[in-house]
């Protein structure tokens, strides 16, 4: 029990996005509801796209960050890969519920749904779901 009040918010979030906790603990009415699709804005800023680019493979989830600090906007919510690595963002037309939703404790997530190169952009389509 000591482990979980000394958790911050970085190891909740890392709970919450790793499923095997949750499964764990019981919670046997979890459903997956498809939200909308998007594309992942911003991966021409990414540094090291190209090197994570063979790991972004359909069907392989995303987790969403939000980022009520970033000076561009206010309902940003980052997208990383599983192993933590920044891919983007979701574009800003589609973020202002999924940013409501998450700063209400609801885990949204993603899944790559497409990808493909245009010139040197790599579009990367995900649907994105709620567990609820």
């Amino acid at each position: 029990m000591n482990d979980i009040i000394k958790l911050d918010e970085t190891n909740i979030i890392s709970i919450l996005h790793s499923g095997d906790t949750l499964k764990a603990a019981g919670k046997p009415f979890v459903k997956q509801i498809y939200l909308v699709d998007a594309h992942i804005a911003g991966t021409m800023y990414v540094d090291n796209i190209e090197e994570l680019e063979p790991n972004l493979v359909v069907g392989k989830k995303l987790n969403f960050y939000r980022e009520p600090e970033n000076p561009h906007d206010k309902l940003a919510i980052v997208v990383k890969d599983d192993q933590g690595n920044k891919i983007g963002y979701v574009p800003r037309n589609k973020n202002e519920v999924l940013a409501r939703l998450m700063d209400a404790g609801k885990l949204i997530y993603g899944t790559i749904h497409e990808k493909e190169y245009r010139d040197d952009w790599l579009n990367v389509s995900m649907q994105i779901y709620l567990d609820d």
